[in-house]
């Protein structure tokens, strides 16, 4: 019901945006969508105050109170606070966006609703996007925005209007992405790929962090695993940082959405030069950040104290981001990361000896192969990292997962890891880390292997596990040899024939140009 609901409304929506870059437009659709969350969650506790207040059975009820005391008390802030909802003037609240949906002036009226809400809620100080009145939209079709996202219901409950908006904004976040194409991958990670990182983690408590958070997917994913198993949002705080102003903005609007608490930073900034957390450990790091950049570099980052096993190429971050990953984990920490699949063997400049430093001082966890095609934004195909500060189980050695033919195909151009793919690649690795509950591992031909690091360094220090898997065992057909033996003697007769035939043609066609033999 909620598919068919949002495939409806991105196609309304589509249609409304006329030429318009969806670069742009996504802007003016996330943040409508935005604005009408945070009406829509004041309204819905407004409405559960004035029950409460004028319930004799009720802890907040107000005694004697006159015909204006109740509303002089549902102006009170705390009462919204309480409940993590954002403060609402009445100017900003939707119903009064949505009656002036037809009027000239209501980008206009949009832009000052979300300066107001802003002022009542530093929190989302310089998070709302005020680019309405300016939109390139043709005349009407933002009143017709309006009136849109008006329909997208949103439950009874606070609780089930925060789940409706968040899927409604995660799906929007998808398909802007699929329609921006390349530039999409700067602010989406494809949900399957998140999925993974988040069950080969399974972060349950603690500091979750991202230094290259692009619109908060992988925050979102990890919440969502937590309430899958059991614990609810809060138990764990989140860190973030984008070098992205507008993706910045994004990240924060897609985790009010969702009442996650949230830190990213005092302002967007490059994380390898304006770290904004520079003393977090953390327990559980998921990361995506760009593949292969070339000119991250600046000079202060000379013998900086993340470049513990060797200062990264000036031609190539990933290297870089490896370390920096490390040096904001905990002891304990674990850290998933998307990369080219270039960084598993790559020796170029010092590449190869940082690597190799990493293998010996038995950082390196566990290693996955990608499949092609799993990304709007690049054929680049892709691996996953995963490192420790301190393997507890397994010391010495590393297990590699070859998932590069676990694809399934969702259109001509994309596809994706299923649940069930998932699932067994999640379990596979708590079975070799010996997880409660998990069952005992085993070497599967083709699929994983748990590899030593002496044999590591036979290979180079190479993290390929195509290297170290092997080959999948071929299923017999049950056929017996004589059978087979005999289709295939039958088949080459009948290929010698065809070539003797062959020949008597070839020396006939000489033989009348007068070159017989």
């Amino acid at each position: 019901m909620l598919d068919d609901i949002k495939k409806t409304l991105w196609a309304t929506a589509d249609k409304l945006r006329a030429n318009m870059d969806a670069a742009e437009y996504k802007h003016l659709v996330l943040g409508l969508i935005f604005v009408k969350y945070i009406s829509d969650t004041f309204a819905a506790r407004r409405a559960e105050l004035v029950t409460r207040l004028t319930n004799p059975a009720d802890e907040y009820f107000y005694h004697e109170a006159g015909p204006g005391d109740i509303e002089a008390e549902l102006e009170d802030r705390d009462y919204y606070k309480e409940v993590n909802a954002f403060w609402v003037p009445e100017p900003a609240r939707w119903e009064a966006l949505r009656s002036a949906a037809k009027q000239p002036d209501i980008g206009k009226r949009i832009d000052e609703a979300l300066t107001l809400i802003e002022l009542e809620n530093p929190k989302l100080k310089g998070i709302l996007d005020k680019r309405y009145a300016r939109a390139q939209l043709p005349d009407g079709k933002l009143g017709e925005l309006v009136d849109l996202v008006s329909t997208i219901g949103f439950g009874d409950s606070p609780q089930s209007a925060r789940d409706v908006l968040g899927q409604v904004y995660e799906y929007f976040l998808g398909m802007f992405a699929s329609a921006e194409g390349k530039r999409g991958g700067q602010f989406y990670t494809p949900a399957s790929i998140v999925k993974t990182l988040v069950a080969i983690l399974s972060p349950h408590s603690g500091q979750v962090y991202d230094p290259c958070c692009g619109s908060g997917g992988m925050f979102v994913q990890s919440e969502k695993f937590i309430e899958a198993h059991g614990g609810k949002i809060g138990d764990v705080s989140i860190y973030g940082q984008e070098a992205n102003p507008t993706t910045w903005r994004l990240a924060a609007m897609n985790l009010a959405i969702r009442g996650i608490d949230f830190n990213l930073g005092r302002e967007p900034g490059d994380t390898f030069t304006r770290n904004q957390h520079p003393d977090l450990r953390a327990d559980f790091i998921l990361a995506n950040p760009p593949f292969n950049i070339s000119d991250w570099w600046h000079g202060s980052l000379t013998g900086d104290a993340r470049w513990v096993y060797g200062d990264p190429p000036q031609g190539n971050a990933n290297y870089a981001w490896l370390q920096h990953m490390l040096h904001h984990l905990k002891p304990t920490g674990r850290a998933g990361i998307v990369l080219a699949n270039g960084s598993m063997s790559s020796s170029q400049n010092s590449e190869g000896d940082i690597r190799a430093a990493m293998v010996e001082a038995d950082v390196v966890e566990v290693m996955v192969a990608l499949p092609g095609q799993l990304f709007f934004n690049t054929q680049i195909p892709a691996c996953l990292w995963f490192l420790v500060k301190q393997k507890t189980h397994r010391k010495g050695q590393v297990l590699f997962i070859d998932a590069r033919k676990q694809a399934a195909m969702i259109s001509r151009v994309q596809s994706e890891l299923t649940d069930e793919v998932i699932e067994r690649i999640g379990s596979t690795v708590a079975a070799w880390r010996g997880e409660a509950g998990a069952d005992a591992y085993q070497d599967i031909p083709g699929f994983c292997r748990s590899v030593t690091l002496a044999e590591i360094a036979q290979h180079g220090h190479v993290l390929t596990p195509g290297r170290y898997v092997g080959a999948e065992e071929v299923e017999d057909k049950d056929e017996d040899f004589a059978t087979k033996m005999q289709q295939l003697t039958e088949k080459l007769g009948e290929q010698m024939a065809k070539g003797a035939e062959l020949d008597q043609l070839i020396r006939s066609k000489l033989g009348g140009l007068g070159y017989g033999f």
